[in-house]
């Protein structure tokens, strides 16, 4: 199954997620250019667009789409990766590097929501949804301190443990999906 992996990262967890992914399964990657990249316009819902990908999508079996959510959001560039080539993704996966927690998930701002706008917006196209929570990589005393939580990505020194046997079960998932 041909696959590529497309991703949008403000911070750098993303990316870094969005590349292990792509190491691992030996297949392309591209990263998500808005047109205009303002936070706090995307926070506010107001977006430009996308500059056009270098990949054909239509030429892949299977995009993974990589990127965050903020504040209980599918976020505009992600947003306008999905409207733009709706009809060029066969099969796509969504995975997130994000703050909600798995307890978390179906509350106000939680990635469980998120996931299910998407797979209204995709109709049938959205095979999986994969959520990496940043608490993941967190010592529990440091799990409630908001500080901590903000400044901490993801990196090779803290993607161990729990996150790491997460991935693995991610990329055996996806190994079975072809």
């Amino acid at each position: 199954m041909k696959t590529i992996v497309v991703y949008y990262s403000r911070k750098g967890s993303n990316s870094y997620l969005a590349g292990r992914i792509s190491s691992t399964l030996s297949c392309e990657i591209e990263k998500i250019r808005p047109r205009l990249n303002a936070f706090m316009l995307f926070l506010m819902g107001i977006h430009l667009g996308i500059k056009p990908l270098k990949n054909e999508i239509k030429d892949y079996d299977r995009v993974i789409l990589c990127g965050p959510i903020w504040v209980g959001r599918f976020i505009a560039p992600l947003r306008s990766f999905v409207k733009k080539y709706k009809k060029q993704i066969k099969e796509l996966v969504f995975v997130t590097c994000c703050g909600s927690t798995f307890d978390k998930k179906n509350e106000k701002f939680g990635h469980g929501l998120v996931f299910n706008k998407v797979r209204k917006i995709l109709n049938g196209k959205l095979v999986h949804c994969e959520a990496f929570p940043i608490d993941l990589v967190l010592s529990e005393d440091k799990k409630d301190d908001e500080a901590a939580f903000m400044e901490t990505h993801l990196n090779d020194s803290n993607f161990t443990g729990e996150i790491l046997e997460r991935f693995n079960e991610f990329i055996q998932k996806l190994n079975r999906f072809n």
